[in-house]
């Protein structure tokens, strides 16, 4: 008998969390990321759920900031419920635009920590970002699979080309997760 391949998932939370958005899915505190994980598992052993993300940090007086940071929160509490490990980075302002920091490292470092001690037999990753080809190159070179989960909106055609395997969801595939409200 065989053993399973062994799989470890790593998202790039900010990443996702704009795709989601452009595909109008609005309750993303509530989306089911360990079904969404477990559904690109394709029946694999998953290691470990992995979420990277920057933290909102909020002022006494910003009552946006402190909602936006409640909710955030209210996210983790749901990850760790399920068994997901949470990395964060954080957000800086420049312009009055917000700049995720230090997320995409920690997702390189991870990943190639996991390649180096065995962790996994593949990583599947869920960002667009083409910061992390460097990283990617490296744990192929180690043997190690890495798969890059893309949208089919809007695919990352560096992350295609370099990778092992390519998968792009598509809409009516990311919408069964999507939080249905009370029943």
């Amino acid at each position: 008998m065989t053993e399973k391949e062994k799989i470890a998932i790593y998202i790039d939370g900010g990443n996702l969390y704009f795709k989601l958005k452009e595909l109008k899915i609005e309750h993303t505190t509530d989306f089911d990321y360990k079904g969404l994980c477990d559904y690109l598992a394709r029946g694999r052993e998953v290691v470990s759920y992995r979420y990277y993300v920057g933290t909102i940090r909020a002022g006494k007086d910003d009552k946006r900031g402190q909602k936006l940071r409640a909710g955030q929160q209210r996210l983790f509490n749901k990850l760790l419920e399920k068994n997901f490990v949470i990395k964060k980075g954080y957000l800086m302002q420049n312009n009055g635009k917000f700049h995720e920091k230090g997320v995409d490292v920690q997702i390189a470092i991870d990943l190639l920590i996991g390649a180096y001690d065995g962790m996994y037999d593949a990583a599947v990753l869920i960002s667009s970002d083409t910061d992390l080809i460097p990283a990617i190159k490296k744990i192929k070179y180690l043997g190690k699979a890495i798969e890059y989960v893309g949208f089919s909106h809007q695919p990352s055609l560096g992350m295609q080309k370099n990778v092992n395997l390519s998968r792009l969801l598509l809409e009516e595939e990311v919408k069964k997760f999507e939080y249905k409200g009370l029943v």
